[in-house]
């Protein structure tokens, strides 16, 4: 049972660290572009091209008006400008567009590659992490991270540049062939503009970043409830988790009103600046013409100029935003890849050792938490080859042993070792490839059978994925469904029965064909007659193979080596089967309890016949 169930995911930390490290990111992407550079900068050469045609356009429009000056002659000379005007017109959409053509595959992979660096690291955390973690929101922090990139990317690079390179351009124009007055008007609106969207963008962010929690969280609510379907439907509460569901929309939607009201703001005071500018603008060169220092060519100039150099800085309030709401996505999702790595291969680990595997627990103490310790001074050795039960009321421990030979924590005190060595001084996948486990709760992967089965050795044959499925005794199961092999199991194995599921994991571990075997209470979920054929078959694979029983059933362990009673995280019995029986202890009562459950259920057969 999960010991954190119902804690704060850590995938939604205060906002205060968040709003410091946001803009870390940026730097994290660098290696991803430069793995592309000859095409950022063909793209970037693209860019430049694209805007001198835009910034040319207007220049060619004002010699086409002075051109068609009734005081002004040839008809030639209009003739070719308007021309002109239509290719740098193409050109700056032609260009734009091979621009993003040629960026694309930057984009794509470095998404690529960063998402497939997030599932990595999330499948190299500990136990505990994935415990403690909230699937719906940890996918959708990875959902979001992901488009953040492309956003951010596209947006820097192809809004940010280009409209700084343009602003520059205008500015050149404006002081080149106007009075001082445009240039000035023209900055002091752009610096008033960026200015007023920066602040209020920072306070929206705010808003943004309570509403993005507030949709992970309903989203994680969701999926844990539909997760937990038959449970839902168990105990008839639809509604309850309905209004649980409504509740975070609810908070979502007050937050989303609330930012997009403040998105109107912004957008009113953007406007603002824009038209004044525009009207001063305006109004300068209509004096100009009208004392004949300028022309009207001027005019247009002056008036392309500025809806140009206005309409992408008009987007630089929506960029800006998408910018810093893509930069607090990616943080969310790097800050995954910051999460601890609780187990870690040591400098200098090595692999197990070839050859038949020696167990030995040393002195063992360790807790999931500080305040509960789950298991007091344990030590026991499975030799090579032997088969090691371990038995106990629930909650006595037994699975923990399992967890930490897997190494999927640390102990905290004494230590495990495989023949002599120290599980903590052998890298991660050359001992778990060493182990095959068949776990009391039994999750399959939403696809085949055959998939699920062929899962504990990707690499097997169909002749060795059906060897072991009649070594499970599924085979015959599998064959007598409509699409045999192919048959989906469903959402964590919700088509099959506990007992098939059981099963399909029996299998996979004999496909695997490891040298250390787990049993976690591996025929629960199986009938008696089942259960003794089965027993049978594992009874045969673990034969010369280092097993490790953990039971509540006592006549599942009746052959083993020796049998370990764990009561309260501390070994109070060891001996065999009838060792046990002899002393009167813990196990002998155990055994007379199940005895006598036994007895009864076969009354209740014979009665029911």
């Amino acid at each position: 049972m999960n010991p954190h169930q119902g804690a704060i995911p850590a995938t939604l930390p205060a906002a205060g660290p968040r709003r410091r490290n946001e803009w870390r990111v940026v730097p994290l992407l660098l290696p991803y572009l430069w793995e592309f550079r000859g095409r950022v900068a063909l793209a970037l050469a693209f860019l430049v091209t694209a805007k001198l045609a835009n910034v040319g356009v207007p220049l060619v429009l004002k010699e086409v008006v002075d051109g068609l000056d009734a005081t002004r002659a040839a008809l030639a000379l209009p003739f070719a400008l308007l021309a002109a005007y239509g290719v740098l017109r193409f050109f700056a959409t032609l260009f734009a567009e091979l621009r993003d053509l040629v960026f694309v595959r930057v984009t794509q992979r470095a998404i690529r590659r960063v998402a497939l660096n997030v599932f990595r690291h999330l499948h190299s955390l500990s136990l505990r992490f994935h415990l403690e973690r909230q699937t719906g929101g940890v996918s959708r922090d990875i959902e979001r991270g992901s488009r953040g990139i492309s956003t951010l990317l596209s947006y820097m690079l192809f809004s940010i540049i280009p409209v700084a390179l343009e602003f520059s351009l205008v500015a050149f124009i404006l002081l080149s062939r106007f009075d001082w007055r445009f240039a000035a008007i023209t900055f002091a609106a752009v610096a008033l503009y960026m200015g007023f969207t920066i602040a209020v963008t920072e306070w929206r962010m705010e808003i943004r970043r309570r509403a993005n929690e507030l949709d992970s969280r309903a989203n994680t609510r969701a999926i844990d409830s539909l997760l937990n379907y038959e449970t839902v439907k168990y105990f008839g509460n639809e509604e309850y988790e309905a209004r649980r569901y409504d509740e975070n929309l609810r908070h979502y939607e007050t937050a989303a009103v609330r930012t997009e009201a403040s998105l109107g703001l912004l957008n009113i005071g953007q406007s603002l600046i824009i038209a004044c500018a525009v009207t001063a603008l305006m109004i300068l060169a209509a004096q100009g013409v009208v004392a004949r220092a300028l022309t009207l060519g001027d005019l247009v100039l002056v008036n392309g100029l500025l809806i140009q150099l206005y309409i992408p800085l008009n987007l630089l309030g929506m960029v800006y935003r998408e910018i810093k709401q893509s930069l607090i996505d990616m943080d969310r999702m790097f800050r995954l890849l910051g999460e601890h790595r609780e187990v870690e291969n040591r400098p200098g680990a090595v692999e197990v050792p070839p050859g038949p595997a020696r167990i030995g627990f040393e002195r063992v103490g360790f807790s999931y938490e500080p305040k509960r310790q789950i298991l007091f001074d344990v030590s026991f050795e499975i030799p090579a080859g032997a088969k090691i039960a371990v038995v106990g009321a629930s909650g006595a421990g037994k699975s923990t042993l399992a967890r930490l030979l897997y190494r999927f924590y640390d102990v905290n005190a004494g230590r495990v070792a495989v023949n002599g060595t120290d599980i903590r001084d052998l890298r991660q996948s050359s001992l778990r490839a060493a182990i095959g486990i068949v776990p009391q709760d039994t999750v399959l992967f939403n696809d085949t059978i055959y998939y699920n089965i062929q899962y504990g050795r990707p690499d097997a044959a169909s002749e060795e994925v059906i060897e072991a499925a009649r070594a499970a005794h599924i085979h015959g199961f599998i064959d007598s469904l409509p699409d045999r092999y192919e048959a989906r199991v469903g959402e964590r194995g919700l088509k099959l029965s506990g007992g098939e599921k059981q099963r399909v994991a029996i299998a996979r571990a004999i496909l695997k064909n490891p040298r250390i075997l787990i049993f976690d209470e591996a025929t629960s979920a199986l009938d008696s007659a089942t259960e003794q054929a089965i027993q049978d078959e594992l009874s045969r694979i673990a034969r010369g193979r280092t097993t490790l029983i953990i039971a509540h059933r006592l006549s599942t362990v009746l052959d083993a080596d020796q049998i370990l009673v764990l009561d309260g995280g501390r070994i109070i019995e060891r001996g065999t089967h009838r060792d046990l029986l002899a002393a009167g202890g813990a196990y002998a009562r155990m055994w007379a309890l199940q005895q006598e459950e036994a007895e009864r259920e076969k009354a209740v057969t014979r009665a029911e016949r």
